[in-house]
């Protein structure tokens, strides 16, 4: 883990967030990823409710890895 860096933490929650069924534009958006072409013309969206669930859901994730890791 000493390699492990913040891309590797995105990487890992682009991967874990489409896998759980997401919408690749919140996930997009969420990881600051610009659009391009007609997209980025056309659509301003942000997402913000969803995107607020979404990552709550990642932030549980995350929290469940850490408890299996922790030994009571």
């Amino acid at each position: 883990m000493a390699k492990f860096g913040l891309h590797d933490l995105r990487r890992t929650a682009c991967t874990v967030l489409h896998e759980a069924g997401y919408n690749s534009d919140w996930i997009e958006k969420s990881l600051a990823h610009e659009q391009r072409g007609v997209c980025d013309v056309y659509n301003k969206a942000e997402y913000r409710e969803q995107r607020s669930e979404m990552m709550q859901d990642w932030a549980d994730m995350i929290d469940e890895w850490i408890g299996a890791g922790v030994k009571r």
